[in-house]
């Protein structure tokens, strides 16, 4: 299995922390600068990372984190990622989708604009629109987090240390590598969040620490030349 990634994405951390955690053979292709190739199109119509590339896909690769995370915790029977109990697995799905459709919006908006990452199209970040305009709508996202991370606490953890229980699953692996960005704006994480993420990062070692390494690299690299 080939994957390819971008380093400073958090979309890519999470592949990237789950294939090392979950032990799975893999090689690793960081193909900045080359999502818009010929090559690299005519697998990936979307041009988007993570993706891996491995024999048995219909289509011979597979984008977008969780749907990489689910795959292979299917094929791989990773039952400790991803329960198969329906009732458990439909918490993890259903924290998956929340974050990408609710929380990680919020993020890209808030936090995009300090990394030197393109908005999205129809974005107030990608319009002409006067930078003051940019800076509010920057501040209305940031300021928006609190209240879906607040969901994850409360709902989703619910008093356990991770959205997965006493380990962290998939849906956790996603929750931190996005979280992980925030440091971009010097976002104040409540007190649950820093344990959490502390938590985290003992529980996975360095199939943790190695990618998230690349991400703060990237966000003190960003940080250093706007000083």
């Amino acid at each position: 299995m080939k994957l390819h990634i971008l380093k400073p994405s958090v979309n890519n951390m999470a592949v990237r922390v789950f294939v090392r955690a979950a032990k799975l053979g893999f090689t690793e292709d960081d193909v900045y600068g080359k999502t818009r190739t010929q090559e690299f199109i005519a697998m990936n119509p979307a041009h988007l990372t993570p993706m891996i590339e491995a024999k048995g896909l219909p289509k011979g690769v597979l984008w977008e984190s969780c749907a990489i995370m689910q795959y292979l915790c299917n094929k791989h029977d990773l039952t400790k990622f991803y329960p198969k109990a329906p009732a458990r697995r439909a918490m993890i799905d259903s924290a998956m989708f929340y974050l990408i459709g609710t929380l990680y919006p919020y993020v890209a908006r808030a936090t995009y604009p300090a990394l030197g990452f393109p908005q999205y199209a129809g974005e107030v970040g990608s319009s002409d629109a006067v930078a003051e305009h940019k800076a509010t709508a920057q501040k209305a996202a940031s300021d928006a987090i609190a209240d879906p991370l607040g969901v994850f606490h409360k709902f989703y953890m619910d008093g356990k240390p991770f959205i997965g229980g006493a380990k962290p699953s998939i849906a956790d692996i996603r929750l931190a590598a996005t979280l992980e960005f925030l440091a971009a704006i010097d976002y104040a994480l409540p007190g649950w969040a820093r344990t959490y993420m502390a938590a985290m990062e003992k529980s996975l070692g360095k199939a943790y620490a190695e990618p998230a390494a690349d991400v703060r690299g990237y966000i003190a690299y960003v940080k250093s030349q706007k000083k």
